[in-house]
């Protein structure tokens, strides 16, 4: 069915812009483009890999429709490795939609979100990590997001796992040989600890790549970064100063902040999805109320804390109890508008807080944010941050299916060691195998390449 029908999308964002893009992909994209084009001669007969000016006519009314740059890609030199045709369009909402619909009405189909990675990876352009790290390179925040998916695009994860799946057919080969030759009772012997190497140095590469789980998984979501503490204590000028903008509204009365604010900003290498909270506090305002219960909905999901406090305020039951809320997360707690005069006793902060970092800072005279940045930066990356050409996993399906592979091969080396028969132990390397091919697509159930598109953006 794959290669009978076409496709058609609007592959640029919608809105005005110097340049809309309807993209088609499939056996009959050209002959579709050749029924709407008029140019200098006919698409079919222009060379691949070629721009062609022309206009796109409306072939039941003769009227030009838009004045177009059009891209012609042949089969198998293209992202799909399907015929594609690129109609570069001025950037209008009513024109773009006008070539969409003609593409539509002369024998092409609109595409699923996702259609044209989903087209390149069932025809082997690439496979399935790699096609999810397209998406992740789309919607990555940082510059660090960005690099951890075009190294992924690139295939470094898959050539990773591809080696690991070959140790372990050459395991399995050996394992054969043993079952297939049982009388040599020295094949045993050799095939046993060539399987407890071999096993040993998978397991050492999975927990490799697990170990760049957590950093990776930051760089591509972005650590949740949640700012709390009482009404008026500082935290929307702090989100402001953070990303460098005035995006929350910030005033003297307790209580401004009605809502959770995200935005993303990246901290000395650190992406942080910062969230700005309305102050925790006992209400009978409705609104501020639902503001408060959604603060709390926010503190329970996320990675970091940012505990704001005010130098001008004692310290109060309602500190201690937030305080009781969030010791057992990771948190800097921060002392705000040390410009105005004492009123908090630091002592009694530290008697409470105890290990917890404490920073200083005044987000009038915007001082103390440097070490608020590099306080992030080394509770998360331990000083430093990692060499920018590790292989990262970043991808919770990826973790988690490394988790299973992992204990897979550990009870195949718990097996071998314990002299249980060739055979049973050969049904853990294979479930290894199988675990890593679902990594790369290789072994993927059709329902889960379906979920894993429905995901994407449309014209992808």
């Amino acid at each position: 069915m794959m290669d009978l029908d076409t496709i058609t999308s609007i592959s640029t964002p919608m809105g005005e812009g110097a340049i809309g893009i309807v993209r088609l992909s499939g056996v009959d994209a050209v002959n579709i483009a050749d029924k709407l084009y008029r140019g200098k001669e006919p698409l079919e007969h222009v060379p691949s890999h070629t721009i062609n000016y022309g206009h796109i006519v409306d072939p039941e009314t003769n009227e030009v429709v838009e004045e177009v740059m059009v891209s012609v890609l042949r089969a198998p030199k293209t992202f799909t490795r399907e015929d594609i045709v690129e109609i570069n369009c001025h950037g209008g909402i009513l024109t773009i939609n006008r070539v969409l619909e003609l593409t539509m009405t002369h024998g092409a189909r609109m595409a699923d979100p996702g259609e044209y990675t989903k087209r390149a990876f069932l025809n082997g352009r690439i496979d399935l990590s790699q096609a999810e790290a397209v998406m992740d390179f789309i919607r990555s925040k940082t510059d660090r997001a960005s690099k951890v998916a075009m190294n992924q695009i690139e295939g470094r994860l898959s050539d990773m796992i591809k080696r690991q799946r070959q140790s372990i057919l050459e395991i399995l080969a050996q394992v054969e040989v043993n079952i297939d030759y049982p009388e040599y009772d020295d094949v045993e012997d050799a095939t046993t600890e060539v399987l407890l190497e071999k096993s040993n140095q998978i397991k050492s590469e999975i927990n490799k790549l697990l170990d760049t789980g957590t950093q990776g998984k930051i760089m591509r979501e972005g650590l949740a970064t949640v700012i709390v503490g009482k009404p008026n204590v500082g935290k929307s000028s702090m989100l402001n100063n953070l990303i460098q903008d005035n995006k929350a509204i910030v005033t003297e009365v307790p209580g401004t902040t009605r809502d959770t604010l995200e935005e993303y900003v990246n901290v000395r290498g650190v992406p942080l999805r910062l969230v700005d909270t309305a102050g925790i506090r006992e209400t009978e305002d409705i609104v501020e109320r639902i503001g408060v219960e959604r603060s709390r909905k926010a503190l329970g999901e996320a990675d970091l804390i940012l505990f704001v406090l005010n130098y001008n305020e004692p310290l109060t039951e309602e500190d201690r109890k937030l305080y009781e809320v969030i010791k057992n997360e990771d948190a800097i707690v921060i002392i705000n508008k040390m410009d105005l005069d004492k009123r908090l006793d630091i002592s009694e902060v530290k008697e409470m807080v105890g290990d917890m970092p404490i920073i200083q800072t005044s987000m009038l005279k915007q001082e103390g944010i440097d070490q608020l940045e590099i306080q992030i930066r080394d509770l998360f990356f331990a000083g430093d941050v990692q060499n920018q050409d590790m292989t990262y996993v970043s991808n919770s399906r990826h973790i988690s299916l490394l988790k299973q592979a992992r204990n897979s091969i550990q009870d195949a080396i718990d097996a071998a060691e314990a002299g249980v028969p060739m055979d049973m132990v050969q049904i853990d390397l294979t479930r290894t195998w199988e675990i890593l091919g679902e990594i790369i697509g290789e072994s993927a159930s059709e329902e889960l390449i379906n979920q894993l598109f429905s995901q994407f953006c449309l014209g992808k």
